[in-house]
Parts: structure tokens; sequence; C-alpha cells
């Protein structure tokens, strides 16, 4: 299986779940933002994850074509700088927080991007 396509379900399956929980009101991201700003063992951690996980993936998926994998490369790239981020300055998460309203409108976007992904990763 190609890598693109892998890394398109993963995405997918993340994206499309997430959004369910938070149309349903089982995921709230303020209360996880919250979380992050109250715990910096858990934001450290977090931080070396997303380094961790975008080196690898810009490692193995640096691909700029004029398609939809190049998103996969963008998500790498966001992955990696958003990692070295919060490492830096673990509280500029709160800063982020205005952008994770718990709202449906939020929950229906993180379906549609996952169902996008789903559509390269599982049917094409």
């Amino acid at each position: 299986m190609d890598l693109s396509v892998l890394l398109a379900r993963i995405i997918a399956v993340i994206y499309i779940s997430s959004g369910i929980g938070v149309i349903t009101g089982k995921i709230n991201f303020s209360a996880i933002a919250n979380e992050f700003g109250r715990s910096p063992v858990l934001t450290y951690i977090a931080g070396t994850l997303a380094i961790i996980t975008g080196t690898i993936l810009v490692y193995y998926h640096n691909i700029w074509t004029m398609n939809w994998i190049v998103l996969i490369t963008i998500i790498s790239w966001m992955l990696f700088i958003g990692g070295i981020v919060i490492i830096i300055s673990p509280r500029s998460l709160l800063y982020c927080k205005k952008f994770y309203r718990q709202s449906r409108l939020w929950g229906v976007f993180m379906v549609f991007f996952g169902l996008f992904f789903g559509y390269f990763g599982f049917f094409m």
C-alpha cells in the first residue's frame, strides 16, 4: 500500500471519529486545552510526540506535488513546527484555545475533512 494512502486512511479515521465526538458533545476541545494549560508535563509530552511524529512524516513523506498528497506533507510540517512551538512556548496552546471553541460546526468541518481524506485513502 502506498504511504500516502495509508496516511490518508489514518487521518480520515482520526478526523471522522473526532468530528463525531465533537458533534455529539463527547469531546470538548476547550476542556482539553485547559488541561494542557494546567499540566506542564502533558504539554511537554504532547510537544515531543508532535515533533517525533512530524519528523518521521516529513522524512518519509516530504512530497510537494500539485494534488491531494501535498496536504499530508503540509500536515506533517505543521505537526513538526507545532511541536517545536509547544516545547519553546507552552502557553501558545492557551492562545490557540479560542480556535477550538466547542461548536457543532467545528465537528462538521472535521467530519468533512476526514471524508475528504477517506475518499482518497479508501476509494481511490
